[in-house]
């Protein structure tokens, strides 16, 4: 027999209007009835629990938990007793017995109990195998077997997608669905990253010194509702500085989810490990370390890039080169060298510039050089920045 919690006893209010046959009949039976709540009797509500009637279901992540019983129905005393329980899965075969010892001795009508639990890690057929072999007076030895079939379900799908940053930063936005036929609670949804990363949640927000969950107080997930999480993974010091090492990380890290349904059953699923598509720089990869957020009309402003060499085995020998725009124009010296770049290593460059149009304009018209291939790399769109006059400036 399956091991399960009750559940909340619901009524089917019945109601009519005062003018119709009954009167005022069906109103007083569901205030005389017990299973309603005082002052509630025509909301589907009940104060009163109900023993399950059936085997239910059974989802991934949940624990399983069976009593069995081998009772002695004959008026002989049967010696050495030994009750094997197995779960049966499609890919592996599990000994759930409490103990492997054989009873001594099962008088009649009496029973040896035990009650077992497994926590539930596969979907589909389950299989739970109970077998008896026992002694009679006769010194006979015999055997016995009965099989339990049940389904286990899926309870959620979870779907991923990666947004690779310019600064190596991973945004990941999971996407949690209830797929069951009941509420849950979420009580826990975390990311654990590879060795590679530190993750932050961006699930909360900050309210009067407070950190407050962007789904509430009340984390319930109605049936075959979907919620969004986002993290935003950052390398690690120690692999930031290699770009050829980030470069290839693919494995960011794994979901851990909690949930309780129900009278507080407990649930829990761990993914896999989640991939991403690494991001192609190329050999070589220019991103922004600084830029102001808002600028003066046709004044030089100031900004600082991060060249890298992302080849792992040779040396790059760099010529920049600064292309004006129609509203970005370069302050500096365009063709220069920028001396000897060594694989997996970077150089910090600070450039200067103004716009001679307002508004929100993009950043273009870098080139980089490799003189011994003869390639030239081009950079545009690579930031955008506000262009204000600068008496709005002075009035704001």
């Amino acid at each position: 027999m399956r091991l399960t919690k009750p559940t909340l006893f619901t009524n089917v209010p019945v109601t009519c209007e005062e003018r119709d046959l009954p009167g005022d009949l069906f109103n007083q039976l569901m205030k005389e009835d017990p299973s309603t709540v005082k002052g509630a009797e025509t909301l589907m509500l009940g104060e009163m629990l109900t023993l399950p009637q059936n085997f239910g279901n059974i989802f991934l992540g949940e624990t399983f938990s069976s009593y069995i019983s081998v009772h002695n129905d004959s008026n002989q005393v049967v010696k050495d007793i030994l009750v094997k329980a197995d779960l049966q899965t499609s890919s592996q075969r599990l000994n759930l017995s409490a103990s492997s010892a054989a009873v001594a001795e099962l008088k009649p009508d009496c029973c040896i109990d035990d009650v077992i639990h497994h926590e539930v890690k596969e979907i589909g057929t389950h299989i739970l195998v109970c077998a008896v072999s026992y002694t009679t007076q006769a010194g006979e030895k015999m055997y016995f077997r009965k099989f339990f079939k049940f389904q286990v379900l899926k309870p959620l799908d979870v779907k991923t997608k990666f947004y690779n940053a310019e600064t190596d930063e991973v945004f990941l936005e999971a996407q949690i669905q209830n797929i069951t036929t009941s509420p849950m609670f979420m009580e826990k949804v975390s990311l654990e990253p590879s060795i590679m990363y530190n993750v932050a949640e961006l699930n909360t927000v900050n309210k009067a010194g407070e950190s407050m969950s962007t789904f509430g107080s009340r984390t319930y997930l109605q049936p075959m509702d979907t919620r969004q999480y986002l993290y935003c993974l950052k390398p690690k010091q120690e692999f930031a500085e290699k770009a050829g090492v980030i470069k290839g990380v693919t494995v960011i890290g794994k979901l851990d989810i909690v949930w309780k349904t129900n009278l507080g059953e407990r649930g829990r699923l761990q993914t896999s490990q989640l991939q991403r598509m690494a991001p192609g720089y190329g050999d070589v990869r220019l991103s922004l370390e600084t830029i102001p957020d808002t600028v003066n009309l046709e004044e030089p402003f100031d900004i600082t890039c991060k060249i890298t060499n992302c080849s792992s085995e040779r040396t790059m020998d760099l010529i920049l080169e600064m292309c004006n725009t129609n509203s970005i124009h370069w302050c500096g010296v365009s063709g220069r060298q920028l001396g000897k770049l060594h694989p997996s290593s970077s150089l910090h460059l600070a450039l200067t510039l103004l716009s001679s149009v307002q508004g929100l304009q993009s950043v273009s018209g870098l080139r980089l050089t490799d003189t011994f291939l003869k390639r030239t790399y081009e950079y545009d769109d690579i930031a955008q920045v506000c262009v204000v006059s600068s008496e709005v400036k002075e009035e704001s």
